[in-house]
């Protein structure tokens, strides 16, 4: 089973504590043969859809959603989540990092990797959020 992940990026391919839906662009890459390879970017074109009515709108956050299934992306990687985290743990796992380098970022999902994929392999939708800093916590969202 490869994985395939979205990292959260700034222009300059740099994690910010923004919310997954407010980045520039979004790294794709895939886990194959026990390493992460860079195969595309997206830019998040719907960085501003319906933000000056409401912030966290489900409309942006479907869109997102869309864009990023159709990549057949499985995890979702940012410094923060908004409240469409509620949203997107239907389809994605949801992964919090404290790194700002994707470099560093891929090290550290390798170190884990297991963990993730056990997630994928025994859930379908509704996935927990994985936070890595020092070490890895797993936990529930609250819907």
């Amino acid at each position: 089973m490869n994985l395939k992940f979205a990292f959260a990026v700034n222009k300059a391919n740099q994690f910010e504590k923004k919310h997954f839906g407010d980045a520039d662009k979004y790294l794709i890459y895939e886990q194959l043969d026990n390493e992460m390879v860079l195969i595309g970017e997206e830019i998040n074109n719907f960085k501003l859809l319906d933000e000056e009515y409401k912030h966290g709108s489900k409309r942006k956050g479907n869109a997102i959603i869309k864009l990023l299934k159709e990549k057949e992306v499985n995890v979702l990687v940012s410094m923060q989540f908004g409240k469409n985290i509620k949203m997107v743990n239907e389809y994605f796992i949801p992964v919090i990092i404290h790194s700002e380098t994707p470099k560093d970022t891929v090290n550290i999902l390798n170190k884990y990797l297991h963990w993730i994929k056990d997630e994928w392999g025994k859930n379908k939708s509704n996935f927990k959020l994985f936070t890595i800093k020092a070490g890895i916590l797993k936990s529930s969202i609250k819907k």
